[in-house]
């Protein structure tokens, strides 16, 4: 056993993904990795987990001399596996990405690289996504990589406080154009959704999905803003979903059964 940091890697675009693989040289020379990540893409996952069917954990030769499995789950799953089936002690962070397109605001909902670091808060690691707001396939991930290490970094020299991961998103620019980092709350804003009715060969109605992103949030402290104005967006986020400020309110509320 080392006496290094043990970095799990995870994310949803699937093992192959070049933005996993620029994460992995990110933070390799940071501690002793450890990659398990979805055979498959799968984007927009959320936190779904695997109940139905077996789940596949194999080894791989992806990244030369460091260990690497492929799951047939989810993120979720993936994470969840690691820590059971992998790992020889609870890992000293989970890194998360590089995803390939942005994670910003209501996105993190349904996000399946959010949901491998929201799974890894979970379990106690210090935990945080990585995304790139660009969709290409062979986007230029040298901006988001410098970002990856640092971030890695910092939580690996600080910590994080119980039950937060974060979320950081790294605008589509040039690093000579970056602007710095910005600690930030998620924007309200979200998606407005189209369903388009098509017809299939044998004429069977089926629905594609479209839209288009609207933010209805002006702040300048927002992500949105962030990544609009050439910054790192960096937004802690939590796993309790308790709405703490409703508390008060419900218990106005009468709740006697006679009437």
């Amino acid at each position: 056993m080392s006496d290094r940091p043990l970095i799990l890697v995870s994310n949803d675009d699937g093992i192959t993904a070049p933005g996993i693989r620029t994460l992995v040289e990110a933070i390799k020379h940071l501690g002793e990795v450890i990659v398990v990540a979805p055979d498959s893409p799968q984007s927009a996952m959320g936190h779904a987990v695997t109940i139905s069917r077996p789940l596949r954990l194999e080894k791989t030769n992806l990244y030369g001399d460091i260990a690497s499995y492929q799951c047939s789950g989810t993120p979720a799953d993936c994470v969840k596996l690691a820590v059971d089936k992998v790992f020889h002690r609870k890992p000293d962070l989970l890194v998360s990405g590089i995803n390939h397109g942005s994670n910003s605001s209501i996105n993190v909902i349904y996000s399946g690289t959010m949901s491998a670091a929201v799974e890894g808060a979970i379990e106690g690691i210090p935990s945080v996504g990585f995304s790139l707001c660009d969709f290409s396939y062979d986007a230029d991930f040298s901006l988001a990589k410098k970002v990856a290490t640092k971030m890695a970094e910092n939580i690996l020299l600080n910590g994080l406080p119980k039950g937060v991961l974060l979320n950081v998103n790294v605008p589509k620019i040039l690093e000579a154009n970056l602007q710095g980092y910005k600690v930030c709350r998620q924007a309200n804003a979200k998606w407005q959704e189209e369903f388009n009715e098509r017809l299939d060969p044998n004429n069977r109605k089926y629905y594609w999905l479209t839209g288009k992103f609207v933010n209805h949030d002006k702040g300048d402290d927002t992500d949105e803003w962030a990544l609009a104005n050439n910054y790192v967006s960096v937004v802690p986020v939590q796993f309790d979903l308790t709405a703490h400020h409703a508390i008060s309110y419900l218990n106005t509320w009468n709740y006697n059964h006679e009437q």
